[in-house]
């Protein structure tokens, strides 16, 4: 550090080591200030240039020290100069001291903050210098964080000062009006009935009502500087546009019909979206035909001799399409029609803020609207893998035109569509070869929960290549073969058919995303805030296409947020709640989990104990043949409040639901305890481990009170 540097924090330092020695804040309180109020109108009176100056002065210093006291001194204008000159001299000394601190700032921080963290100043100084006025107005106007932090920051950023000083002169200006109004009003009040006037009542009011004031002056700014390039229409033919005829997609319109408004919903592929038509429904159909077979398979452990199962891989498929087509209607263009729902099947693009092209059959169209609602969904995330293309591939979209079974069946992917694929696949008698580069499956699940799985795959025939990176694909004389890295070691996996499952992407291009410049996170989804709004506040985006979270229950949860926000929103905004949100993995045995698991609580650094019951001990898991798994809850140390639970065994994503409800409203174990679960029922398993947790929290000392009392009624 030079001399000038150290000089400077020296005589800084002396300056506010002067001011706590001294204890001047004593000077800077609304009882000192009542206490001085005639002696300081007196020389205010005598003297009005050198007060007004002194005034200045010292507001100058105490800003520009960072030193507590400002929102005093500003109370102090107003009551010793009045509302004008008052709030003209402390919007000036209040930006003069905070470019001070500023200056400081820059001067004696900025080289070695920059020396050290150069890469990430850079990114900063970057978005300072496209955005830097802006959110420096905001931050002035709507004070998030208090005055002297913001000095100190953007003194370390590349702001030019005069840029920081005109901003912060203005940005300030709101708030200093209301303070020293206020100041004004305190100097009247002599008696408890000043205290109680209109006046001052209402000049706190005005303090009370200032940031809900300033965040709506910059939501419209902000809202004025994004939509500055797009022409916005005097009338609209729609309330709500919805992209998107998929879970999200429906439950939007569902709810944009059912409050009387006008809504229009786009789809340009089939209703219903993946979860009809290529994922949910027709993996649960192939999955429960499958488990018909193993349960076959395993005939003597129910007391049956031998049984045995006549199939064709092709009728398999047939039941599955039928499925479909039965649970068809629940989602069809027929059903929302008689709902309100405008559909229109075509390709949408935004081509404004309130402008939706459509392309159908028919011809092109353009509807405008006062909102748009994104739910383009997600699809298979195929990685660009040498020779992929070349032996041809299958994903959980495509393969559901299968009608001849895989003999040997390679399955990319360890996560829950990978395993659920494998598990079912095998079941119908495919030899399955799952590669998964991690050492376990479900790499978001406990380890315990994971081996339960791995457990069964590996006694059901399931050749797991776990620590496996696919290097390439190739053929050879006619054969396909995968090669992939193990340990530093070549393995050669020859297969017939190969299913990538390591992933969805969400569906962002196509549709005018680009061309309003509408941003996407770093997961590769559309980017929203709380609200579920986009870079323009009219624009929505939830499901797949929005994340965190790519279920359908999720993207439905996601769908009441962004429909009443964008219909109610101008009144009444909500933030979307992810605070309890369950899922399961439906493999045999089945995955259930809601809120934290252990894995995640370690490395969260969440204090929390373990309660696990085995349900190999339940009745009437032992009645049906399916004793094994276990339920594992989460609670704080000490507590019955519920942190997560995960459950593994049969019917587990049915049983996690009691624990979704508790978590939702509140209910701990020990409110599980004391609920009558009917017996024999699986269900029971719930009730046992919070029993396993009040035995683990007995009363001792109380128990051996208890005792003693028994021993003497017994006359011992």
């Amino acid at each position: 550090m030079t001399r000038s540097r150290i000089l400077l924090v020296l005589i800084v330092l002396g300056l506010i080591g002067a001011f706590f020695a001294f204890d001047l804040q004593r000077y800077l309180t609304l009882d000192a200030l009542k206490a001085q109020q005639a002696v300081i109108e007196n020389y205010r009176a005598a003297h009005p240039v050198l007060s007004a100056t002194l005034y200045g002065l010292i507001y100058v210093t105490v800003t520009g020290l960072s030193l507590p006291g400002a929102a005093v001194l500003t109370l102090a204008g107003g009551a010793v100069f009045g509302l004008l000159w008052g709030t003209v001299i402390v919007s000036f000394a209040s930006t003069i001291g905070a470019t001070l601190a500023f200056l400081a700032a820059r001067f004696l921080f900025r080289d070695t903050v920059r020396n050290r963290f150069n890469r990430r100043l850079r990114a900063i100084d970057r978005g300072v210098e496209r955005d830097g006025p802006f959110y420096l107005f905001t931050l002035r106007l709507v004070p998030v964080f208090p005055f002297f932090v913001i000095n100190l920051a953007m003194g370390l950023t590349a702001m030019p000062a005069l840029t920081f000083y005109w901003v912060s002169q203005v940005g300030m200006l709101p708030g200093t009006l209301v303070y020293v109004n206020a100041g004004t009003q305190l100097a009247r009040i002599d008696s408890l009935s000043g205290i109680l006037s209109p006046a001052v009542l209402g000049s706190f009011a005005l303090l009370g009502l200032f940031p809900l004031i300033a965040k709506k002056i910059v939501d419209f700014v902000q809202s004025r500087k994004v939509y500055a390039q797009w022409p916005k229409p005097k009338q609209f033919d729609r309330n709500l546009v919805v992209i998107g005829a998929g879970s999200a997609g429906l439950v939007t319109a569902y709810i944009a019909a059912a409050v009387k408004a006008k809504v229009t919903l786009v789809e340009k592929h089939r209703m219903g979206g993946d979860c009809l038509n290529t994922g949910c429904v027709p993996s649960k159909a192939l999955i429960r035909s499958a488990k018909l077979l193993s349960q076959i398979d395993r005939a003597p452990e129910w007391g049956i001799r031998e049984a045995h199962a006549d199939f064709d891989f092709a009728e398999v498929m047939a039941r599955v399409q039928g499925v479909i087509k039965t649970v068809e209607p629940h989602d069809s263009v027929a059903r929302y029609t008689d709902l309100g729902v405008d559909v229109i099947e075509g390709e949408a693009k935004i081509l404004s803020p309130w402008e939706v092209g459509v392309k159908t059959a028919e011809g092109e169209r353009t509807l405008t609207t006062r909102s748009i609602v994104i739910a383009a969904g997600a699809r298979p995330f195929v990685p660009p893998i040498p020779g992929l293309e070349e032996v041809g591939y299958l994903t959980s979209d495509t393969l559901w035109d299968l009608r001849e079974l895989p003999e040997r069946l390679v399955v990319l992917g360890g996560g829950p569509i990978g395993c659920e694929l494998t598990q079912a696949f095998a079941r119908l008698g495919s030899r399955v070869t799952q590669v998964e580069m991690q050492s376990r499956l479900l790499g978001r699940e406990d380890p315990e929960a994971a081996e339960a799985v791995m457990a069964r795959f590996r006694q059901e025939g399931i050749d797991l290549k776990l620590e496996h990176t696919v290097q390439r694909f190739q053929m050879e004389n006619g054969e396909k073969i995968l090669i992939a890295d193990h340990q530093g070691q070549a393995v050669r996996i020859p297969f017939d058919q190969v299913i990538v499952a390591v992933g969805r992407i969400a569906n962002t291009q196509g549709y005018g995303l680009e061309e309003l410049g509408i941003p996407t996170a770093p997961s590769r989804t559309v980017e929203t805030d709380a609200f579920l709004q986009t870079l323009y506040p009219n624009i929505y985006a939830c499901g797949d296409v929005a994340g965190p979270f790519q279920f359908t229950h999720t993207a439905a949860h996601q769908a009441w947020y962004a429909a009443v926000n964008a219909l109610f929103g101008d009144f009444k905004k909500f933030r979307a709640d992810y605070s309890v949100i369950p899922w399961a993995t439906f493999t045999d045995p089945e995955v259930a989990r809601v809120g934290l698991n252990e894995q995640e609580a370690r490395e969260q650094g969440v204090p929390h104990e373990v309660t696990v019951y085995g349900i190999d001990d339940l009745d009437r898991a032992i009645a049906e043949g399916e004793a094994h798994g276990f339920v594992k809850v989460l609670t704080p140390p000490g507590k019955d409040k519920i942190l997560g639970v995960t459950l593994v065994g049969e019917h587990a994503g049915d049983l996690i639901a009691e624990f979704v409800l508790a978590m939702k409203h509140g209910l701990g174990l020990n409110k599980i305890l004391g609920t009558i679960h009917i017996y024999p029922t699986l269900a029971e398993a719930n009730k046992y481990a919070a029993g396993e947790w009040k035995r683990n929290h007995v009363p001792e000392r109380l128990l051996g009170w208890v005792e003693r009392y028994h021993t003497w009624r017994r006359g011992s």
